[in-house]
């Protein structure tokens, strides 16, 4: 029987989480949550001098917006400094590391002299083989032993076998002079004691699978399944930059992104499933596989990212969007919705989600049913509110009081009423949508009267005409 699936997300507290750190941990979520195994979160803060409780902060925000949950406590890698310091000492005592009291102006000299020989600059430690007896009293690093000869192979389930010959590999250092790990070392202690199986990461880490393999054989431990993601580009095919837009998570949220149309969008940066481009959370945990990544750099596009989520908006759930709706309000410091507001936008859902690629457009579109009186027509809409329009609907109001209040009896009385005043229907929609809303693209006119009620939508029609008499 196979061993449970436990897989990690390691960023670096520093900043903001990178759109490219939320693929990896969304990649990480999907293959463990899809095989009913463990999604551990570990923040790898050894560098004290860049990492903030604030960049904490914000990754931990960024996938609670993504819905990203994990498994058990979140790991400090800087609290297991000493388990790391350990293994390096351990692997001393059994003659797989050794201390080298090579000085960082000696090894600064030899790569020089190699350099300007045209020879390899790669630093052979000559104390690798030293007696003991011949040790000092100067400081020293710990390095590990590594092999000299024969070939390295790494066994990744996205850019398959690469094999690096040993002859490259130098003798990495474990612990520093002071005492302290290198990240390397406790990156793979650190995997080890989390009990993680698969190493889900960016391509920029592939070098590194070949020297934190050397830990693992010489501690005898086994070595997780590697599998190396390529990193996102711009539309330009270039490095992911700041010159390509938003680069954090929670920026797209502030720009009202939802969270499944983000999360459906990352999935398919750099992996597919045959030619699904829209899916399900749950879709996307039954599909997910390493097999349907690419080897290839994705690119972001953000029209492909809009397109997502208007599809995303318009298949959600009523109650579960106004409750996105609230927290994008939030994440924006704008006002919350009243309980009037919250009720008139939750009947006009229906006519409001088609077709709005953000949050922000989805307000835009609700604007009528989140508007108080007396409604303020921006420029455009104003314009359909001059005197003869507003004639109309000071005639037409008197009728719209004692006719039945539903979709069909109020398309024929303003259809008749149109008819009776020799013009089309589109004549009068105007002025409606512009008493009612104040904007001049809204849903249809019946669905906004419908949401609104009649006591409402006559108000703002009566609204209206007062107006332009004043």
């Amino acid at each position: 029987m196979s061993a449970p699936v436990v897989t990690r997300f390691a960023p670096s507290p520093t900043g903001f989480l990178h759109i490219g750190g939320a693929r990896t941990a969304l990649f990480n979520w999907l293959y463990a949550r899809g095989r009913g195994g463990k999604f551990l979160l570990r923040i790898e803060d050894t560098d004290r001098a860049r990492s903030t409780p604030e960049a904490t902060a914000a990754i931990l925000q960024g996938m609670e917006w993504l819905g990203l949950d994990h498994d058990g406590d979140i790991v400090s890698q800087f609290e297991n400094a000493e388990r790391h310091a350990a293994v390096a000492r351990e692997l001393l005592a059994a003659g797989k590391a050794y201390k080298c009291f090579a000085t960082q102006e000696e090894i600064t000299a030899f790569r020089e002299a190699a350099r300007a020989d045209g020879k390899s600059t790669l630093y052979r430690s000559p104390w690798r083989d030293a007696d003991p007896a011949e040790h000092s009293d100067a400081p020293f690093v710990i390095r590990i032993k590594a092999p000299q000869s024969g070939e390295t192979i790494i066994r990744d389930q996205v850019q398959g076998d690469v094999t690096i010959r040993n002859d490259q590999l130098d003798d990495m250092v474990l612990l520093r002079s002071d005492g302290t790990p290198v990240y390397m070392l406790a990156v793979v202690v650190d995997d080890h004691d989390m009990g993680v199986t698969h190493v889900i990461r960016g391509d920029d880490h592939l070098n590194n699978a070949a020297r934190q393999m050397m830990i693992y054989e010489a501690m005898g431990w086994d070595i997780p399944v590697w599998a190396h993601i390529p990193l996102i580009h711009g539309p330009d095919g270039k490095k992911l930059s700041k010159r390509h837009g938003a680069l954090g998570a929670q920026e797209y949220q502030v720009m009202g992104y939802p969270a499944a149309g983000m999360r459906n969008y990352l999935a398919r940066l750099g992996w597919s499933h045959g030619d699904d481009e829209f899916f399900t959370d749950a879709q996307a945990r039954d599909w997910f596989d390493l097999k349907g990544i690419g080897k290839s750099a994705a690119r972001f596009d953000l029209k492909k990212l809009e397109n997502l989520s208007g599809q995303h908006i318009a298949q959600s759930d009523d109650a579960a969007l106004q409750q996105e709706l609230a927290e994008f309000l939030n994440a924006t410091d704008a006002p919350a919705l009243t309980q009037r507001q919250s009720e008139l936008l939750m009947k006009a859902m229906y006519c409001v989600k088609e077709r709005a690629k953000t949050l922000p457009e989805l307000l835009e579109k609700a604007h009528f049913a989140l508007a108080t009186r007396p409604i303020d027509a921006d420029e455009k809409a104003a314009k359909n509110l001059d005197a003869a329009s507003v004639a109309l609907l000071r005639e037409l109001t008197p009728q719209l009081q004692t006719d039945s209040w539903n979709k069909e009896n109020l398309e024929d009385l303003l259809n008749s009423f149109a008819q009776s005043k020799d013009t089309k229907f589109g004549k009068l929609a105007g002025p409606l949508r512009a008493a009612l809303s104040g904007r001049a693209v809204t849903p249809s006119v019946f669905d906004m009267m419908l949401v609104l009620g009649k006591d409402e939508t006559l108000a703002r029609l009566t609204d209206a005409a007062q107006g332009v008499e004043q």
